[in-house]
């Protein structure tokens, strides 16, 4: 059982002089190792409550977490592994009454309980523990008072080094190779290594001084200067902390800047999101490696040039047909977003805009043809779908502003038409609100419906900058307007929108019934399963306050639903919040995501889904969850901007 020395009395002070337990006695050969090292929390009440202030060694400092919630963590990083044998915590009066020590490789995942308490009582908790990691957690579940969880100071003491059952090294990494180059970047891959054990993760090196930590056999380095030469190796890391010996040294030369490199480049986070959005835990570059391995894993099931003719597609198995514009859509962000990390991403960016031009709307020329067969023809009337329309046109956007427009496409112009093409005949001039494609005009039976995940708030605000028509504001306003309206009038205890909705002429209400696809098509259903990840990336790029709201209103409920477990989301419910469906599927869980960010107190929430995408792998079989997850990944980890 752990030694627990809690607020001494004068009377205790000066029999603990003549009796020292074994525990502190045998802390003399220890070493302090947390004291001014990386520090990061759930949360901070405020200003001059943050992490780092728990291990300044100046006990008159505190971190101190929001009031009100649990649960709240802070995390140590200690710089390598250790074995950590003691950790003292000199609590404020806001103390944790049921908490967890807790110890990790990576600082993400594998987290290990090292002590637990359901009755801790304040003042200094001084814990003999025996664990190993680099990574050292406090993770307070129950509160001591109504206020929040606040250190003085948290002291982990230990030796470093490898964990002394395990010093075997894993074998050394083979075949190190340079796969592709940009203006500002250089991708790697190499053979796996092996380990008694299990090998956990890769250093990465780059002119001898380390850089990242790639979980598997890939690793992109994003942020490089053109026209210059880097080395790299890699070495091998076991759960132990023991790191193999180097890889074989490879050199490679980014392109110089004139040769089309990305203006943005996956991982340089040039555009930050707003103030006080929340972020997986864990570090930047290991945040970002996690979506490029998970790109990688997408690109391979579903880009494709199956017809010639110097395309590229996006197939679409789980489709009405295997290819549609909705997935080309998806495809030509995605393969912008992700420019830097991929060096090929601008040459299948346009291979998907030369299709694009290939499938003209049979109603508007500058529109895309919502359907192709296996031969790529369009099909089922060759007209077109709002929602693949929106992410063209953005995707567009991105391309000008990552590439320009003086190359083989003029992107911006093309981009341009297509917004206009939206406006002209994909829009009620009268509601302002999207149609579900230009195939439906007034009079007809869908004129005054619209469906909630073409909604794209933030690509409202992309076309207001790119064409200069304020008109794009008014859409924008509607369209959350409306947002709002439902969710307090339809779903005021759980923020959820309708896959459709009816009667935007008067009173916009969720469709009953069967109005185009679906019995459920007034439920939070295969649509609108999409809009937490929409409403809430408008939420965390601009910090609107409409959007916030309406973000933040899906998050509490859903978090409640769930119970905090992200393996508890249904899919598909009522907008009372009844489930339709059980089961987990990432078209679901996936977009509750980026509402969490929203969240100040939502930090372990965040991580949950987080941890959930990661251990869920691409669905070779479902183009629609893969590219969700992989868009709701990107913008998680603070890469999302709007050109």
């Amino acid at each position: 059982m752990p030694y627990l020395l809690r607020g001494l009395t004068a009377a205790a002070v000066v029999a603990s002089a003549l009796f020292v337990p074994p525990a502190l006695s045998a802390s003399a050969a220890e070493t302090l190792l947390s004291q001014g090292k990386p520090t990061t929390a759930s949360s901070i009440e405020g200003s001059g409550f943050e992490a780092a202030k728990a291990v300044d060694g100046n006990s008159s400092t505190r971190w101190a977490s929001v009031e009100g919630h649990d649960p709240e963590w802070i995390r140590v990083d200690l710089g390598s592994t250790a074995s950590i044998t003691r950790v003292k915590l000199n609590w404020e009066a806001a103390y944790g009454k049921s908490y967890k020590i807790q110890t990790s490789a990576d600082g993400s995942t594998g987290w290990t309980d090292v002590f637990s308490t359901t009755t801790g009582n304040g003042a200094v908790d001084d814990l003999t523990v025996s664990g190993s990691g680099r990574y050292v957690r406090v993770h307070g579940t129950a509160r001591g008072t109504a206020y929040g969880y606040s250190l003085f100071d948290l002291e982990v003491y230990g030796t470093t080094g490898s964990d002394p059952g395990d010093t075997t090294p894993p074998s050394t990494p083979t075949g190190l190779a340079a796969t592709g180059t940009t203006s500002s970047s250089v991708s790697l891959a190499w053979n796996a290594s092996t380990d008694n054990v299990g090998v956990t993760g890769y250093v990465v090196y780059r002119n001898g001084t380390e850089v990242a930590t790639s979980p598997g056999t890939t690793f992109t380095d994003t942020g490089r200067t053109a026209s210059t030469s880097y080395t790299y190796t890699v070495k091998a890391r076991d759960a132990a902390g023991n790191l193999s010996a180097a890889s074989n040294a490879v050199t490679a030369t980014t392109q110089s800047g004139g040769g089309g490199g990305p203006a943005v480049p996956f991982g340089s986070h040039q555009f930050p999101y707003a103030a006080g959005i929340l972020k997986p835990t864990g570090s930047q570059a290991t945040l970002d490696q996690k979506v490029i391995d998970y790109y990688q894993q997408w690109k391979a099931a579903f880009v494709k040039q199956n017809c010639g003719n110097g395309w590229y597609q996006i197939i679409s198995p789980d489709a009405d047909h295997p290819y549609v514009a909705e997935a080309q859509g998806y495809g030509m962000v995605i393969t912008a977003t992700m420019a830097g990390a991929d060096p090929a991403a601008k040459t299948i960016f346009d291979g998907l805009v030369k299709y694009m031009l290939a499938h003209p709307s049979v109603n508007n020329g500058d529109l895309l043809a919502a359907e192709q067969n296996t031969s790529c023809q369009s099909v089922n009337g060759s007209d077109s779908a709002t929602d693949g329309d929106m992410d063209v046109a953005y995707g567009l956007l991105l391309a000008d502003k990552q590439w320009g427009s003086s190359g083989t496409y003029n992107y911006k112009q093309l981009a341009i038409k297509h917004i206009n093409a939206i406006k002209a005949s994909e829009l009620n001039p009268s509601t302002n609100l999207l149609t579900f494609g230009d195939w439906s005009t007034s009079g007809d039976a869908y004129w005054n419906m619209s469906r909630t995940s073409d909604w794209m708030i933030d690509h409202f605000r992309a076309f207001r900058t790119a064409t200069g028509d304020s008109a794009w504001d008014t859409i924008r306003a509607k369209h959350q307007s409306v947002t709002t309206s439902l969710q307090n009038n339809y779903a005021a205890s759980t923020g959820l929108l309708p896959d459709f909705v009816i009667n935007t002429n008067s009173s916009p209400k969720p469709a009953a019934g069967q109005v185009l696809e679906d019995p459920n098509d007034g439920q939070f259903w295969w649509n609108a399963c999409r809009d937490p990840w929409r409403i809430g990336a408008d939420a965390v790029t601009s910090g609107d306050s409409a959007s916030l709201t309406s973000a933040r209103k899906l998050n509490t409920w859903i978090k409640s639903k769930a119970g905090g477990n992200a393996n508890n989301i249904a899919t598909g419910y009522k907008l009372n919040g009844t489930a339709i469906q059980t089961g987990s599927d990432a078209a679901f869980f996936a977009p509750f995501t980026i509402p969490a960010m929203t969240d100040s107190g939502s930090q372990a929430w965040l991580d949950a889904l987080w941890n959930k995408m990661l251990t869920t792998p691409v669905d070779t079989s479902s183009y629609y969850a893969a590219s969700i997850q992989l868009q709701v990944m990107i913008t998680a980890t603070h890469n999302h901007w709007v050109p």
